[in-house]
């Protein structure tokens, strides 16, 4: 058995880049654990879907429980970190925000868990946090010093394919009137930048059930929530990697476990 961990900034991060990898670990018989970063209070979220007296930080969690459960999780640990906001907030300079933390610090916290479990992957973010979020950002950064700590062999940055992202949403272009769409030439990384590319579309119903299990991020899953089985495989059933010391180039269709 191996141990994959999958280091994540907020709540429901797990499920676009690294749910089906997960649910192919548990589902061959190692162990995979996640780890957030913040508690996610500074999401959005439905007015009026909060309980009286519940915070949304709260709710987040119960919701990462359920969705890393459907993805096959055996271990959940919060790092705690107060939500960072996104770019260019006032949140952004809250001293104790994850993207401010000293990284040394928090890489020691996360390199105590992968000691622990002696992992063999771990799974972080690519330099740009994907889409340029100042806590995926951090993830990279803290992940990338996490690993050296603990010794860690294989360190994989989830991201998304820049140049499949380009030729779907030209495909699809009913998209960008139902969500915000990303500036598409900063999102992710080019496919040559690449190392692995990961089919898990046999999963694809695993994923969907953990976009469910978020119901305070309609914003985010709400256009991919009804797709049909073969439009949400285009979208997500490939998920993509670069493997930290490994030559640039697709060449790998699993990770290491």
């Amino acid at each position: 058995m191996s141990v994959l961990v999958c280091f994540h900034a907020h709540p429901d991060d797990e499920v676009f880049t690294t749910g089906g990898v997960m649910r192919l670990a548990a589902d061959a018989g190692h162990r995979v654990v996640v780890v957030t970063a913040t508690d996610g209070a500074l999401g959005e979220f439905p007015e009026g879907l909060l309980d009286e007296y519940e915070s949304l930080a709260q709710r987040r969690s119960r919701e990462l429980e359920a969705s890393t459960d459907a993805l096959g999780a055996s271990r959940l640990v919060s790092l705690g970190y107060p939500d960072s906001g996104m770019a260019g907030t006032p949140e952004n300079e809250n001293p104790d925000a994850f993207c401010n933390v000293d990284v040394d610090v928090a890489a020691e916290r996360l390199a105590e868990v992968l000691r622990e479990e002696n992992a063999d992957v771990v799974t972080i973010y690519d330099i740009h946090g994907g889409y340029g979020h100042p806590d995926h950002i951090q993830v990279h950064h803290v992940g990338v010093r996490a690993a050296e700590l603990a010794g860690t062999p294989y360190v994989y940055e989830a991201s998304t394919n820049r140049d499949q992202m380009k030729l779907l949403m030209e495909a699809q272009p009913e998209w960008t009137t139902e969500a915000q769409p990303p500036d598409i030439d900063s999102f992710g990384l080019p496919a040559d930048e690449l190392t692995t590319a990961v089919d898990v579309s046999s999963v694809i119903s695993s994923k969907r059930a953990a976009m469910y299990a978020h119901s305070t991020q309609i914003g985010d899953f709400g256009p991919f929530l009804e797709m049909s089985t073969e439009q949400l495989v285009a979208v997500f059933g490939t998920e993509w990697f670069r493997r930290r010391g490994a030559p640039e180039g697709l060449s790998e269709t699993a990770l290491p476990l």
